[in-house]
């Protein structure tokens, strides 16, 4: 009997926040949703918090995670945004905790490297592997590199996991890239 699991990635922000939901099937990885989550528009940080809080909740409750995986913040030198990010970030963190679901958190460059082979990969390299790695058609493929991000930080927990569990293992992505060649060159 197969197991099923469900993998929900978060690219946290308070302008954008991107999500990416996997399904795992027999250790095989596929696009569940993606999606962005624009608050642009809300003046207030505390009124964008709990947008978040709510949105998370609700894609908890339809999608039924078996964890979380979220982009952990970068440091830069504005520390206003560090920590209006931080706060964005502890909000989807506990929306999960509400609801009792494990959270990892994986640094963006270690995202990159788990999706790309490269750490310093742009952010449109790493759409483009996904939906390589994913079988995504383009008219699934989301434009804002948000949501790719969140689905990105689903997809390198699925590849860290399986390193852990016993599952079909892969020394680091060229070992993957190597196994699945047909499946990032499309032939």
């Amino acid at each position: 009997m197969q197991k099923e699991r469900i993998i929900m990635g978060i690219d946290p922000g308070t302008q954008v926040m991107g999500y990416g939901i996997l399904r795992v099937l027999d250790n095989k990885p596929s696009l569940l949703a993606m999606g962005i989550m624009q608050l642009a528009k809300y003046d207030d940080h505390y009124l964008k918090l709990a947008k978040i809080y709510a949105r998370i909740i609700g894609l908890i409750d339809e999608f039924l995670p078996d964890e979380v995986a979220i982009e952990a913040p970068f440091f830069g030198k504005n520390v206003q945004s560090m920590l209006k990010l931080g706060r964005a970030q502890g909000v989807a963190m506990a929306a999960a905790i509400s609801r009792d679901i494990p959270i990892v958190e994986y640094a963006p460059l270690k995202i990159k490297m788990a999706i790309t082979g490269n750490g310093r990969a742009s952010k449109e390299q790493v759409a483009y592997m996904l939906q390589k790695i994913l079988y995504i058609s383009d008219e699934n493929m989301l434009p804002q590199l948000d949501a790719s991000d969140g689905l990105a930080a689903a997809l390198c927990h699925f590849y860290q996991s399986n390193v852990n569990t016993g599952a079909t293992k892969y020394k680091d992505w060229k070992d993957f890239a190597n196994r699945n060649s047909r499946k990032i060159t499309g032939g």
